[in-house]
């Protein structure tokens, strides 16, 4: 299968599924297990270019969500993308906005076209569909772009979570026509809440479409550690070896330790600029 994403596997734990990876973007080439900061607006809260780059960041998330709301796509399409509207030259990834979507119950309405909702800027109506997502994540540029889905509690029922997981199905396909010659690598979302049988089904359809690379969605949304810890253990053995695998929304270290242990490559959260605004630091000795 031809990837937009070239991935190398240079290296495999004897006890346990953690690996070691390179895979290479339209801005550079990538190791894993790799941590990306959140820049939900096109930049990470309290800091710089700079100071990312002395961190020793790689890749950057972007928000589709709040982006296509404000600055909105004239302006992207002014700067020629989020790399010099950022003054980023590293690789961007940009999620499509199914987790706002997600976490907006009160401000939309769903079906088979997308998600309808109005906007906390200013009221006005939009429609996020699969195509209106990926529409926009190409317009902001990113390097890798993210398949729409529908997410949903991770403690959801069983006759809730087989609709979204089929939906997001529905809508992981229409993501794939919409991003047509596009050179921008698109990974495909594994639903299914918490039910072992459901994330089985959900890999398996998605790791036979032509994605560059998997994200495991739907956890960090109300379930215990032992839950995660479970879906993260079961998902990736029904991945495919040649592709990352993307942990959406989980970034404290313990939890990024346990899911390297799982096979898992990817990362993003804003728990760490979150509680730095706050005055809080993960440290070698704990939390402070």
């Amino acid at each position: 299968m031809q990837t937009r994403l070239p991935f190398t596997l240079q290296g495999e734990s004897r006890g346990s599924q953690a690996r070691a990876a390179t895979f290479r973007t339209l801005h550079g080439e990538v190791q894993t297990p790799i941590f990306m900061p959140v820049g939900t607006q096109a930049t990470v809260k309290a800091q710089t270019v700079e100071s990312l780059k002395t961190t020793g960041t790689r890749v950057l998330l972007a928000n589709t969500y709040h982006l296509l709301l404000r600055p909105g796509p004239e302006v992207f399409q002014r700067f020629g993308g989020i790399h010099r509207f950022m003054n980023w030259d590293g690789p961007v990834l940009t999620d499509s906005g199914g987790f706002q979507i997600f976490s907006l119950p009160h401000s939309r309405t769903m079906n088979e076209d997308g998600a309808c909702f109005q906007s906390y800027i200013d009221g006005t109506s939009h429609l996020l569909s699969p195509e209106s997502s990926i529409a926009m994540q190409h317009t902001i540029g990113g390097d890798i772009i993210m398949a729409l889905d529908q997410c949903i509690p991770s403690t959801a029922s069983y006759a809730q979570a087989v609709a979204a997981m089929a939906l997001t199905h529905r809508w992981a396909e229409r993501s794939l026509r919409a991003r047509g010659d596009s050179p921008q690598a698109l990974f495909g979302i594994v639903q299914g809440a918490c039910h072992p049988e459901l994330r089985k089904q959900s890999a398996a359809f998605l790791r036979e479409l032509p994605f560059d690379g998997l994200a495991i969605g739907g956890l960090a949304v109300g379930e215990t550690h032992r839950e995660r810890y479970d879906m993260t253990a079961l998902v990736p053995d029904y991945l495919p070896k040649t592709l990352p695998r993307y942990l959406m929304g989980v970034g404290t270290p313990i939890d990024m330790l346990e899911s390297v242990h799982r096979g898992i490559d990817m990362f993003d959260c804003i728990m760490p600029t979150q509680l730095a605004q706050r005055g809080v630091v993960f440290t070698s000795q704990g939390k402070l």
